[in-house]
């Protein structure tokens, strides 16, 4: 049930690296953009949540998904959002530019498709005049973003998207298996694919047909993530002991994420800094911070040699 196809397994959220002044950091978003590649990734999703998208000017959303595109020409594909206006007329305009840059799929944000008290037949309504008004030939793609606010996708609108014949990719966040489980029977036979964001649940849809990861783990240890996508299935049992560990590791999300990732990334020697627009550094000492970040990464590096997943990566 699995599909093997472009859309399969991990794509992470890349993140957006800034200079001290606030500035997109180029050298650095080119060093990210090798090291996720050297780890196994399936593909990128670039201008998202994580990238800080809704502090992104659309000069600068159209620029940062040029550039991730042309650093990634011929390793792997790359989809992209930037879709955060709330006028329908400046939503038409954002996903046309991310069109014409060239990706693969461009992957509109469901909270910006209805305002939090309209109901689901609204969001259907929008996502099919959206879909009318933004022809071509690339994918659609929608991502359940939680910010500003979480708007899950109904079944409707999933067996909608998955009958369209448009829509390549679901970056699915309700954490909830029996939903995901929905959702995959209605998208069988389609070219929709369905990319869990949450790690506790990971394990269990992609043994359902899930096509993969597309989380903000995958800024910490994403060759685990690889690993995982790809051999679960010949290796349950490792499978079993990595996605114990990987789903403890996971609540580092809620300590100063993106931040606690891009002072992991400035230590790699990826990033240059680890500011950010989003917020300044949170009450978590950067001191703490390096040794649970360090430690989890540590610990991860024990259990994937404990049970042999390194020497059996993809």
């Amino acid at each position: 049930m699995t599909n093997r196809n472009k859309y399969s397994g991990v794509w992470p959220v890349m993140l957006t690296p800034f200079t001290d002044d606030g500035e997109i950091d180029w050298v650095s978003l080119e060093r990210l953009i090798d090291w996720y590649i050297a780890a196994g990734v399936s593909g990128l999703f670039a201008n998202c949540q994580s990238s800080e998208m809704f502090f992104l000017s659309q000069k600068e959303s159209v620029a940062l998904t040029r550039f991730v595109l042309e650093k990634t020409t011929g390793r792997v594909p790359v989809v992209a959002s930037g879709h955060t206006a709330n006028a329908e007329s400046q939503q038409i305009e954002q996903l046309h530019e991310i069109a014409e840059t060239g990706v693969d799929s461009v992957i509109l944000i469901s909270n910006r498709l209805a305002p939090q008290s309209a109901s689901d037949a609204v969001v259907l309504e929008k996502i099919a005049a959206l879909t009318e008004k933004v022809p071509g030939d690339f994918g659609l793609g929608i991502y359940e973003c939680p910010y500003p606010y979480k708007r899950l996708l109904s079944d409707e609108v999933v067996k909608w998207c998955a009958e369209s014949g448009r829509y390549t990719f679901i970056k699915d966040t309700c954490c909830d298996i029996d939903i995901i489980r929905r959702r995959l029977a209605l998208a069988e036979g389609s070219g929709l694919n369905i990319a869990n964001a949450n790690t506790q649940t990971l394990l269990a849809s992609l043994r359902a047909g899930a096509s993969g990861y597309s989380g903000v783990m995958a800024n910490f240890h994403p060759e685990l993530y690889v690993w995982l996508c790809a051999n679960h299935a010949a290796e349950p049992e490792k499978a079993d002991v990595l996605a114990r560990y990987l789903t403890t590791a996971s609540l580092i999300e809620n300590v100063d994420y993106p931040i606690s990732a891009k002072d992991f990334q400035r230590r790699l020697g990826n990033f240059a800094s680890a500011a950010a627009r989003v917020r300044e550094a949170g009450p978590f000492l950067r001191s703490q911070l390096y040794d649970v970040v360090d430690q989890m990464i540590a610990l991860g590096e024990d259990v994937a040699r404990g049970v042999g997943v390194k020497e059996t990566a993809a």
